[in-house]
């Protein structure tokens, strides 16, 4: 029977290692970096050209004094247009009418959706058509549903006013004229169709949330309302964070949905920011102002913006 022979190190090369060969990040032939420009300059270009490019000169227009007109001089005038709009109690009124009407919208859009979103997914008949019919107000522009609310909430003619005077309630109730009660009545329109995509979001990410986690839940003596508190919820949390922070810019910027509905009255009630700019620019001519009031509103969607980026941040490291 015959034994290997023992192979002998010497001392010098028992301290040799192989070298590691430096991984070559820039690809095969080195030019990965400029692989991967290229493969993103298609997408890229659309977005410099009708995002970057317009935000930029939407910023530099609300330092100058441009007004409509053809062959008007356009002068920088420094910090003149938010000088004047410090004082401007009409524009910071609007301001506070849209954040009550961009947080109002975006929380109850979220209790309302996440109730939605629990139901549709419990295993209950027909809920391939429940699912189908949350979709509805999704697949109709702002402008659609706006018009169809208001033949809705018309005073003489609308539905609404009828099913009340069917059943002896009063029935001459003018819902987006009375400045009393026209703010809310645009905030319930407003939830309702900005519901589908909250609904689909926290539904998609219910049916990734492990089974096994309520079901070790249920073992150990917890109820429904703690395994939704204990174990849906923080499996939700990234969700939570994302989904109503994009609500939040949304809601905030929305401008279609409540020019339909009201034009920001009656008597300004409604007049949200984006309005104000609006009749600013384009009724009083006054583009270089009204640029100053969009970059104040800017600043605003970068600071939500801020929040929620920080917010994924901390989702992903913890």
């Amino acid at each position: 029977m015959t034994t290997a022979a023992p192979v002998v190190i010497a001392p010098g090369d028992a301290a040799k290692t192989p070298k590691r060969r430096k991984r070559n990040r820039g690809g095969p032939a080195g030019g990965g970096g400029k692989d991967a420009w290229l493969l993103v300059l298609p997408a890229l270009i659309p977005v410099v050209l009708f995002s970057v490019y317009p935000l930029v000169q939407g910023i530099l227009l609300g330092f100058t004094d441009a007004r409509a007109g053809l062959n008007l001089p356009v002068n920088f005038n420094g910090v003149d247009n938010y000088v004047k709009l410090s004082g401007n109690q009409l524009f910071w009124s609007s301001f506070g009418i849209g954040l009550v009407w961009a947080f109002s919208v975006t929380i109850l859009q979220f209790l309302a959706s996440l109730g939605l979103a629990l139901l549709l997914n419990l295993n209950l008949r027909l809920r391939w058509l429940a699912r189908t019919l949350a979709l509805v107000p999704w697949a109709m522009p702002p402008v659609i549903i706006a018009i169809m609310w208001r033949l809705m909430l018309n005073p003489s003619y609308g539905p609404i006013n009828q099913s009340l005077h069917a059943v002896g309630l009063p029935s001459d109730i003018n819902w987006l004229g009375n400045a009393s009660i026209a703010l809310p009545v645009v905030i319930i329109v407003g939830v309702w169709a900005g519901m589908p995509q909250t609904t689909i979001t926290l539904l998609a990410g219910l049916q990734n949330v492990p089974a096994e986690l309520h079901e070790a839940a249920s073992i150990d003596g917890a109820g429904a309302w703690k395994r939704f508190w204990h174990v849906t919820l923080p499996a939700l949390r990234p969700i939570i964070v994302a989904i109503t922070t994009l609500d939040l810019i949304w809601n905030f910027n929305s401008f279609a949905l409540v020019y339909v509905l009201t034009a920001g009255g009656p008597g300004g009630t409604t007049m949200l920011p984006m309005l104000f700019a609006y009749n600013e620019a384009f009724r009083y001519g006054n583009f270089g102002y009204a640029a100053a009031m969009g970059n104040v509103m800017v600043i605003v969607i970068a600071i939500f913006l801020f929040v929620y980026l920080r917010g994924q941040m901390r989702s992903r490291n913890s």
